[in-house]
């Protein structure tokens, strides 16, 4: 993805300076240029679509020092914030998330719903997920050929199981995954950015309001008892609250099933193993997946606080940062052979759900989902494959979570 370049009059160094993020030349790799920066120049300044500079940081021990350092802050309302896009940019005036805030605040909204996303929290919720995996299995076999993976079973899985947890009704999808899409797209107009964002928060304060006189056992009925009828929590942060976890809870699991699922396909001996379905096998692959992978592949933006030493280069107090994770995680200084897939390599400390205290709240389920939806469907369609020419996949290459538009595929 190739944002348009605004180029500040008086800047002598402007044309020197990379965009980000940068066209990729394999669909499956992150773009050339990041590996020649991580190793010529692995702190360096980029030039945004708005005409401002911020650092690019792309080396892995970077990345991980930065995004654990409390002098680097997530507060999107501070000058310098370094925005994906003029939607996203225009959208942090009508609603904020705690994931665009620093502690104290962002604790305390992340300690609300916390106990629903850890490790026990999210394995109680394996038998709904094998059910809904199934029963999405069992209506492609039963349907047309070829089939749409995306369509059909990498989207409605997560939006199912998200819908569930939240208490949000899944026969609204249509409206929410079109919202959620044009939230995410860096390319929308910002006025429906902003739009999308709006109607789609009204829609969760709605269903909020509804949950403080008819109580529900989901999160939006344990936030609306708990903390909107005690006035510990407004309407509107609470909807805003849900309005991330309903997006972020969809977008990237549903693209990292088919993206995960289309790797796989182009490396069938692994796919194989994956089929079989040994627990630690499958538990390995689905970390090397989300490595190899890294489907949110427009960094993680940031302000320095504080003037930083870093790399042999100041961030001084006040600019503009963006660690990129896709590149971390491709850092042959960390991981031997980054740009291969080996669903044997071990020990993966990857950064592919970011790291330090806003890693992300969903990555448990983010997992069981990967964990049960990679074996099943590839013993349930033995002879899975592509149904189109792999040069006529659609990637989205213009929103904030990468992956494929479409899926095409056959058994």
């Amino acid at each position: 993805m190739t944002p348009t370049t605004i180029t500040a009059g008086n800047d002598a160094n402007a044309s020197a300076e990379p965009t980000y993020p940068m066209a990729r030349t394999c669909p499956f790799d992150p773009p050339a240029e990041l590996a020649q920066l991580r190793a010529e120049k692995p702190i360096t300044r980029i030039r945004l679509w708005d005409g401002s500079s911020p650092w690019l940081v792309t080396r892995y021990e970077d990345v991980r020092n930065l995004l654990a350092d409390p002098r680097v802050s997530s507060d999107t309302r501070l000058p310098n914030f370094p925005f994906q896009s003029p939607g996203l940019r225009a959208r942090r005036l009508t609603s904020r998330s705690f994931i665009g805030m620093d502690d104290p605040d962002h604790a305390r909204y992340r300690k609300m719903i916390i106990s629903d996303f850890t490790v026990r929290g999210t394995e109680s919720l394996r038998p709904l997920v094998e059910k809904i995996v199934n029963d999405l299995l069992d209506a492609m076999e039963r349907g047309p050929r070829p089939v749409d993976l995306v369509e059909e079973f990498a989207l409605p899985l997560p939006s199912m199981v998200i819908c569930h947890m939240l208490g949000v009704p899944y026969a609204d999808h249509d409206f929410f995954q079109d919202h959620s899409r044009a939230i995410l797209d860096v390319s929308a107009d910002p006025q429906e950015t902003v739009r999308a964002n709006d109607e789609l928060r009204a829609y969760l304060t709605t269903l909020i309001a509804e949950k403080e006189t008819s109580p529900t056992d989901d999160i939006l009925g344990r936030l609306a008892q708990r903390y909107v009828s005690t006035g510990q929590l407004s309407r509107s942060e609470a909807a805003t609250m849900a309005l991330l976890l309903l997006v972020a809870g969809h977008e990237t699991t549903a693209n990292m099933i088919a993206f995960g699922t289309l790797t796989l396909l182009e490396h069938p001996e692994q796919a194989a193993e994956v089929r079989d379905g040994d627990t630690a096998v499958v538990k390995s692959a689905v970390e090397e997946l989300l490595r190899l992978l890294t489907v949110v592949h427009t960094g993680r933006r940031r302000v320095a606080l504080e003037d930083i030493e870093i790399g042999g280069v100041t961030i001084r107090a006040g600019e503009g940062l963006i660690t990129a994770t896709e590149s971390a995680n491709r850092d042959p200084s960390a991981f031997a052979s980054p740009d291969e897939l080996d669903i044997h390599r071990g020990s993966n400390h990857h950064v592919a759900f970011g790291f330090g205290v806003h890693q992300c709240l969903g990555q448990p389920l983010a997992r069981l989902e990967l964990q049960i939806a990679y074996p099943a469907l590839l013993r349930r369609f033995p002879g899975l494959h592509l149904a189109v020419p792999l040069e006529e996949i659609r990637y989205r290459d213009k929103m904030v979570v990468y992956g494929v538009h479409e899926l095409p595929v056959s058994w």
